[in-house]
């Protein structure tokens, strides 16, 4: 196909969301190398010709975003609704999902101490997190993890690229078996299960 990456801009502006790689070449019938070969000369172009958007990487697949150099701009013809920042115990729930995913309620409010309703039903309700199944452990409670809007919000492709921390003292006492993510295997959730 000609232009196969004139289709691939046609297709992430009128998705409004991350496309995998791997969906593009089987629609644009190409191989994926293809796809990342185009995304790339698309990238170069914008990054030329200084345009008001970029592709970026999210999620093994791209999305077309404004550039953050144009968001007071666009803040202020959109509004500020979509401007109020998340608490400091919201950001603090956030990290713990991020590092930890997936991790249940119980999981996170062990980690912070206090309860964590208020918090993770606001990251919840932004789209930040999503649910991840449900751990096999007494009353079943809800794993969540991460979302591609999330990954978008931080300038992340995936969850690997979150910076390295030191994640042994999270939990006091048992913390090397704390928050794996194996769901069947995960010693701190089967205790804290029941507060789902």
């Amino acid at each position: 196909m000609n232009n196969i990456k004139y289709a691939i801009e046609g297709i992430l502006f009128a998705a409004g969301e991350p496309v995998k790689a791997a969906k593009l070449a089987v629609v644009l019938d190409v191989k994926v190398s293809e796809i990342e070969k185009a995304a790339a000369e698309l990238k170069a172009e914008y990054a030329e010709d200084h345009r008001g958007f970029d592709i970026i990487d999210i999620s093994e697949g791209y999305q077309i975003c404004s550039r953050p150099e144009y968001y007071t701009y666009i803040r202020e013809i959109l509004g500020e609704q979509r401007n109020q920042p998340l608490s400091n115990a919201a950001m603090e729930a956030l990290a713990i999902i991020a590092y930890k995913q997936p991790v249940t309620r119980g999981m996170v409010e062990k980690i912070r101490g206090v309860n964590s309703d208020g918090c993770i039903n606001r990251l919840y309700e932004r789209g930040l997190i999503d649910e991840a199944g449900r751990l096999d452990a007494p009353g079943r409670p809800v794993l969540y993890k991460t979302t591609d809007t999330f990954l978008r919000c931080f300038g992340l492709s995936s969850p690997k690229d979150l910076p390295e921390i030191d994640l042994s003292n999270m939990i006091p006492g048992d913390a090397a078996e704390a928050g794996t993510t194996e769901a069947g295997g995960d010693k701190n959730a089967e205790e804290t299960g029941g507060t789902e």
